[in-house]
């Protein structure tokens, strides 16, 4: 993939990401509550698109390459990329919300996986984990740092837990394009790849499941899968490079 250059931001675009951000967080903290036995994936999808109509925002998922939604629903064993549609979220569930805000011109992307009523000790260990490696993630941000040693950092965590880590999806730089360049892999080593400079902004963003790292492409050719059937999560922030570390945006 060849995206654009990640441009360092200017103070405007700097204020505007914030705010682009901040929309993103609390439709995410919503669709939390929200996330509840009997409702569909498609009413999770109506109240994203409601609260970015309310907020003057617009949603770069909607339209992506045909994507009919601005927020991808992923429930259990689907890992990313979840089509909103007419399945009712049941107790036990795990729900991946994966969403993208451009306002001001300024684009953010963030996820979070969400228990649905009660889930397992075992399925609430691989929230967490994957939860906290974004954590460990972020923490290896500040101007100066390489892009490996997010990933290194991201895999030491999930690697703790015994957890499979999907390789063929990735973090990446976010901003005036959904995509931008750098790929932040979640895996790697330490003092490899890109520099960062402050006033970038990436978007950081692990996966992980029970089971296999393998994955699959669903017919509907968005749905990812875990071939095993494991149930994987994603947690992802948009964050803001700063000379000493990381300014987190959603």
């Amino acid at each position: 993939n060849h995206y654009m250059y990640n441009r360092v931001k200017t103070a405007d675009e700097i204020i505007n990401i914030r705010d682009s951000g901040k929309i993103l967080g609390s439709t995410l903290r919503l669709l939390q509550q929200r996330a509840v036995p009997g409702i569909t994936t498609r009413e999770l999808d109506q109240i994203a698109a409601s609260e970015l109509k309310a907020h003057g925002a617009t949603g770069p998922f909607l339209g992506y390459n045909g994507f009919k939604g601005v927020l991808c629903v992923s429930v259990n064993n689907e890992i990313v990329h979840g089509v909103p549609g007419l399945r009712q979220l049941e107790d036990g569930d795990i729900v991946g919300l994966d969403f993208g805000v451009k306002y001001s011109g300024m684009i953010t992307d963030g996820a979070i996986t969400v228990a649905v009523g009660t889930i397992t000790p075992r399925v609430q260990r691989l929230l967490t984990a994957t939860e906290e490696a974004l954590a460990e993630g972020i923490a290896m941000v500040r101007a100066g740092a390489r892009i490996g040693d997010i990933s290194h950092a991201i895999e030491q965590r999930l690697k703790r837990d015994r957890l499979g880590i999907i390789e063929d999806m990735s973090g990446h730089g976010v901003g005036h394009e959904l995509h931008e360049d750098p790929l932040i892999l979640n895996f790697g080593k330490a003092g490899r790849g890109p520099k960062l400079e402050a006033g970038m902004t990436i978007a950081i963003e692990p996966m992980a499941t029970l089971g296999t790292k393998h994955i699959y492409l669903a017919d509907d050719d968005w749905t990812i899968l875990s071939t095993d059937g494991s149930w994987g999560a994603q947690f992802e922030h948009t964050v803001l490079v700063t000379v000493d570390g990381a300014e987190i945006l959603t």
